[in-house]
């Protein structure tokens, strides 16, 4: 009996001593991928989200902080399309972390994965904030939400081998109740089908295009180019040919010149939370979609 005692004694102790495997460390640029790799991972990741949903996605600051966690990083999971071209490449430069650099199997970009629109017919600055690769905001669609879902799965599975099954099966649950979320989604959006929109920036086009709304005027001139008051008085004037019922912008964005053309069209502000934690109510990726809806089919009433 003693031996036996003995053995199971020492494999107590072993396991006891053997290190517990460490979480996956998943830097995401912005609060969707942070989310969904949360909602994807569960307790075998560690996500770190680089920036907050009340901030301007454009425009980030490549702050020490953001390259202390870049630097013990697993994966970065960013968007693609250029939008954090004005700091990730840096903060990955100064990092020195060779598993996360573009190419290597630490590196995903969730552009990749989905059909981006609005591609430029030509690259100049003197038409605003372009993206050559498309508008980068594929958040704005569920559905390309669920697309990207498929490919970082795949990706944690490689990247973290032993808990394979484990991120197959979170997959396979999420997909799940996702595509029912979306049908679900579409039903309650179908009064807003043809409804005709202004948009403050060119950030809403997949979800106006998946919800067939109609948009009339941008109140930037230029993608990311403040709008002066003599071209929203342009604006306001066009809206006399072709009227809308609702101006819709983000919740980091100002909202001024939302105000401006809502008080002189007679049109609701929808103020929509943008990206995960826009709102009290957009807390998760379903809460997203959720209050995103909720806030259209008032304002449009």
């Amino acid at each position: 009996m003693k031996p036996y005692l003995n053995l199971v004694l020492g494999a107590l102790s072993a396991a006891l001593a053997a290190p517990a495997i460490a979480a996956l460390s998943v830097f995401a640029t912005v609060p969707e991928w942070g989310a969904l790799a949360k909602e994807l991972g569960g307790d075998n990741v560690n996500v770190y989200t680089a920036t907050n949903a009340l901030q301007d996605p454009h425009h980030v600051e490549a702050k020490p902080s953001l390259i202390a966690r870049a630097r013990g990083a697993d994966l970065i999971v960013a968007t693609g399309a250029e939008l954090e071209v004005g700091w990730l490449p840096l903060v990955l430069l100064q990092a020195g972390n060779p598993k996360v650099q573009p190419g290597k199997p630490g590196y995903f970009e969730a552009t990749q994965y989905v059909a981006t629109i609005e591609k430029p017919v030509r690259l100049d600055r003197a038409d605003g904030d372009v993206h050559p690769a498309g508008n980068p905001h594929i958040q704005t669609d569920p559905r390309n939400v669920a697309r990207v879902a498929t490919a970082l799965a795949a990706r944690l599975r490689e990247l973290d081998p032993p808990n394979a099954p484990q991120y197959q099966a979170r997959y396979a649950a999420f997909a799940d109740k996702f595509t029912a979320a979306i049908a679900n989604w579409e039903k309650q959006a179908a009064p807003l089908k043809g409804v005709p929109v202004i948009v403050q920036h060119k950030d809403f086009t997949y979800l106006l295009a998946w919800l067939q709304m109609k948009e009339v005027a941008a109140l930037e001139p230029k993608p990311g180019v403040e709008p002066t008051v003599a071209h929203l008085s342009e604006v306001l004037a066009s809206l006399t040919r072709e009227p809308a019922k609702i101006v819709i912008r983000a919740a980091y964005q100002s909202d001024r010149a939302s105000a401006w053309i809502a008080e002189r069209a007679k049109v609701n502000v929808v103020v929509l939370p943008f990206t995960v934690g826009g709102d009290e109510q957009a807390k998760d990726i379903y809460g997203l979609y959720d209050d995103t809806i909720a806030r259209l089919l008032k304002g449009a009433q």
